[in-house]
């Protein structure tokens, strides 16, 4: 495999993220993936969530997750409670453990965001909580 580089500019945003599956006004790139770097173990993510948009609550069975906070605040979604997230604020999540990200605030929240174990969201598996869950 050879390297790869990229540049946000270069890389189009996802289309067909469905609201109806927790995808809630989101911006959301994939810069490093199976399809454009042959990286099947690895997946790095750019994400802008507006004031209001979120990531509601899901799991990826088959990859830990990291999101570093570049910009905005709100609050990120875990197996427990809701936790306050800012800028700064590198979190990690372990595969089959539920999370998201909702931005209360009034600018936007700015993520990069990985996977290890996997370099597409259908390796990573995506599951959202069956009607009724509550943390």
């Amino acid at each position: 495999m050879k390297r790869f580089r990229t540049n946000l500019k270069d890389i189009p945003k996802e289309k067909g993220l469905k609201e109806e599956e927790g995808w809630v006004n989101m911006q959301v790139q994939f810069l490093i993936n199976q399809q454009n770097a042959g990286s099947d173990k690895l997946l790095v993510g750019y994400t802008v969530l507006p004031p209001g948009a979120r990531h509601d609550k899901h799991r990826h069975p088959n990859v830990d997750e990291f999101l570093v906070i570049l910009k905005g605040s709100g609050y990120v979604y875990t197996d427990g409670a809701d936790e306050p997230s800012g800028a700064g604020d590198v979190i990690f999540t372990p595969r089959g453990s539920w999370h998201g990200f909702n931005n209360t605030g009034t600018e936007d929240v700015v993520i990069v965001w990985g996977w290890s174990g996997a370099g597409s969201l259908e390796a990573a598996g995506y599951e959202i909580p069956p009607e009724g869950y509550s943390s």
